[in-house]
């Protein structure tokens, strides 16, 4: 059986059924995209509402820091930070007649150029392996403005094993990242892998001497909050 439309014409029942079953998924497809598009709106304002109070978090930090360390020069003595979580690493060394194993913990490392840096979580396993390339790196702890400047000047995302940059449509999300890097929260691995090793610029006024330790003169090995220095000059 059909349908009589105008002129007479008899439309065949399948046509009409097919005709319901398009017009219902149209109908089921619009819904469901609504229903994304609020529940997109309500991540959005939830994702803004968590970065912004991350924000206040950090500024507090970093007023209760001054405050402490003007305390502390009051009381003639000075401020020394906590025992730090995280570590910046910086490749100073180039690849030429490299010990395999010292190419393998490099590798590792993902520091597989000159100049290339990684954020680290400080661990015995972390110190042991740095230890083992200290001729080739140097380190230390970044403060705010280092991890912020790195991954907004310098920061790539990884995606399907390309390097995507980091565009102005996910600085909420670099956002959250930065929180997760600097606090070495739970999610720090997954916002560390995340992140494509960062390719820093030879450092404005040049090293000093590459081969020696930064204790000697020199700028391989750890550097402490130093690191922050060389960060400016390389970003």
């Amino acid at each position: 059986m059909g349908e009589e439309i105008e002129g007479g014409a008899i439309v065949p029942e399948t046509i009409l059924k097919k005709s319901k079953r398009n017009e219902e998924w149209a109908l089921g497809k619009k819904q469901a995209l609504d229903l994304q598009k609020k529940k997109n709106a309500e991540n959005g304002k939830l994702i803004f509402k968590r970065a912004e109070n991350y924000a206040a978090e950090y500024v507090e930090h970093e007023k209760e820091l001054i405050r402490l360390k003007r305390e502390a020069k009051l009381k003639g003595g000075f401020y020394v930070n906590p025992e730090a979580k995280l570590l910046f690493i910086i490749r100073i060394r180039g690849i030429n007649a490299l010990h395999p194993n010292t190419r393998k913990i490099l590798q590792l490392l993902r520091l597989r150029q000159i100049f290339n840096g990684v954020f680290l979580k400080v661990n015995k396993a972390t110190m042991n392996m740095l230890h083992k390339v200290e001729p080739f790196i140097t380190y230390g702890y970044p403060n705010l403005k280092s991890v912020r400047e790195l991954i907004y000047k310098r920061g790539y995302g990884k995606l399907n094993k390309q390097r995507i940059a980091l565009t102005e449509n996910s600085i909420v999300e670099q956002a959250l990242g930065i929180h997760e890097i600097m606090t070495v929260g739970p999610h720090f691995k997954e916002a560390n892998n995340f992140l494509w090793p960062f390719k820093l610029s030879a450092p404005l006024d040049g090293l000093k001497k590459k081969r020696n330790h930064y204790v000697e003169g020199g700028d391989a090995g750890n550097r402490e909050d130093y690191i922050n220095e060389l960060i400016r000059r390389m970003n």
